[in-house]
């Protein structure tokens, strides 16, 4: 595995697919001061999203993991002028500092950040009977992957696309005897799909993030 040649073809992809944005270089500038942990997803990972969101023509987002809000602006921007992305994050200081960065580039309109922990943030709307989402995206605490998966089953219609980030690590997803919690949260999950039965697929990654994947499942 060569980080560097990752990273040099993620960057060329970069500049040949993607204008330069002030505001997301300015978001990303402030999660790093904040000292928010590195694990964003990356500026083509994000227009992957953006992509992934037009073609399914989502309207409703949910969005497990918030972070600094940089995923949500790239799901917010693709969103239609009537949609809206809901976004769960346990922590106060990164729910208060997304929320900043979401007016920042100008898309409070149609993203909102709940601080809560997710698990009880989506049991709430399971009962208040909310309106199914279009796309969900998980990508918050993996050893809780499977009681997401569960929960997002709920707030799901036939067509609804699930996508889990983060399910390679490296490699190690492969490994049947891990012992790691992360690892096993996400063959848990891979599992329950597995035995749901509904289309899902798994993309391995490499990039400037190194090496990864994510999954994605449609909803019969």
């Amino acid at each position: 595995m060569n980080n560097e040649i990752w990273s040099a073809v993620d960057r060329y992809f970069q500049d040949a697919f993607l204008k330069r944005d002030e505001i997301l270089e300015s978001v990303l500038e402030r999660c790093r001061q904040a000292g928010l942990p590195d694990i964003n997803v990356s500026p083509c990972q994000g227009q992957l999203l953006a992509i992934v969101t037009k073609i399914s023509k989502a309207k409703r987002i949910l969005e497990i993991g918030t972070l600094g809000g940089y995923s949500t602006i790239w799901f917010a921007r693709a969103l239609p002028s009537d949609g809206m992305i809901l976004s769960i994050e346990l922590m106060e200081d990164y729910a208060k500092l997304a929320r900043e960065n979401i007016t920042l580039a100008h898309v409070d309109r149609k993203a909102m950040v709940i601080c809560g922990d997710a698990r009880m943030v989506m049991e709430r709307l399971i009962d208040d009977a909310v309106e199914p989402f279009d796309l969900i995206f998980i990508d918050a605490d993996k050893p809780s992957n499977p009681i997401y998966l569960a929960l997002a089953v709920k707030l799901a219609r036939s067509g609804t696309v699930i996508i889990s980030d983060n399910v390679v690590r490296e490699g190690a997803v492969a490994d049947e005897n891990t012992v790691d919690p992360k690892v096993i949260g996400i063959r848990q999950y891979c599992e329950d799909l597995s035995k749901l039965g509904w289309e899902s697929t798994a993309i391995q990654t490499v990039g400037v993030k190194g090496y990864d994947g994510f999954s994605i499942t449609m909803v019969p």
